[in-house]
């Protein structure tokens, strides 16, 4: 008979994740486990499921926050049906088509760089004239723009 409890150890394993990513996660309120007589963490089975939501999520760039507000739409012990999960795949959907969007916006302005020759941040007469960009603090402001989140 298969045990509907994990631990945190098979949890982890499980899941492909450090143990100390679970305990991080239920900080969060992001899963949720209960406590044997002795203290330990066990996890329903179903945990899985919501760790593999988590893991998306970050690959797609959300912030564990929005993953919070997220699951708090969703059912916490039962896998979502496709009423539920279609508002979460639609903003998912964009979300992945702006990234999509910012990396051709990459490729092509690294492709004018490389192409002009200069390959100087600071002097670049086509991305930076007299290093206008410094003013505005550290990063790739022209290469990756900052998306409102």
């Amino acid at each position: 008979m298969v045990s509907t409890v994990l631990t945190i150890g098979e949890l982890a394993a499980r899941a492909g994740v450090a143990p100390s990513a679970l305990r991080y996660y239920e900080e969060l309120g992001l899963i949720h486990a209960e406590r044997s007589a002795g203290g330990q963490r066990r996890y329903q089975r179903h945990t899985l499921r919501r760790i593999a939501f988590v893991r998306a999520a970050q690959t797609v760039g959300l912030s564990l926050d929005e993953v919070a507000a997220t699951l708090a739409a969703l059912p916490p012990d039962r896998a979502p049906t496709q009423a539920q999960w279609q508002p979460v795949a639609a903003t998912w959907q964009q979300r992945i088509d702006e990234q999509i969007e910012d990396l051709r916006r990459l490729r092509d302005r690294l492709d004018g760089c490389i192409g002009c020759g200069c390959l100087s941040l600071e002097r670049c007469a086509l991305y930076n004239p007299r290093d206008v960009q410094g003013a505005e603090g550290p990063g790739a402001r022209k290469l990756l723009p900052r998306r409102a989140r």
